[in-house]
């Protein structure tokens, strides 16, 4: 059985919403066992013992947000030469751009050497004041579809041993 294992940070529950649409679709694979994890939660044990990743991440002041860069922080060179090769998709959730938080997370990947196997969508929740950005976020369910698709590809390429 393969594992994969989707690590997410949400703090108005954009992030949630989308790491659990990834994890829901991942689910009709029988032959794949889903670990949804908080990154505060996640060890370099539970990286190893995982065969491929989503990361998502919401984007907190033009950034990836503080608790997935401290995940990063605390995995990253335990895992350096351990985990090459394995893949991965990402996911962010921005209330305008998005982009540097992408870019920050890939760079980690790329440094891992991870096998990014879908591009990483940027889900816009369009939050622009202070009230909006600290409000509990809804997530449209054509953004959640793409999630879901992320989580669905990754399961069906693990089970299938394409990646």
């Amino acid at each position: 059985m393969k594992n994969l294992l989707i690590v997410y940070y949400s703090y108005t529950g954009g992030t949630r919403q989308i790491a659990e649409a990834a994890a829901a679709a991942a689910q009709s694979e029988e032959d794949v066992k889903i670990s949804l994890m908080r990154a505060a939660d996640c060890e370099p044990a539970d990286m190893l013992n995982a065969d491929g990743y989503i990361f998502a991440t919401p984007e907190n002041l033009a950034a990836m947000a503080g608790v997935m860069k401290a995940f990063f922080d605390r995995c990253y060179y335990p895992l350096l030469g351990q985990i090459e090769g394995r893949p991965y998709a990402a996911m962010i959730c921005a209330g305008s751009d998005g982009e540097n938080a992408r870019k920050q997370l890939e760079r980690i990947a790329t440094g891992w050497r991870l096998k990014k196997v879908i591009d990483t969508p940027i889900i816009c929740t369009h939050a622009q004041t202070e009230e909006e950005i600290l409000a509990p976020k809804t997530i449209t369910e054509t953004d959640k579809g793409q999630c879901s698709e992320i989580g669905a590809t990754l399961a069906a390429g693990l089970a299938m041993g394409v990646f």
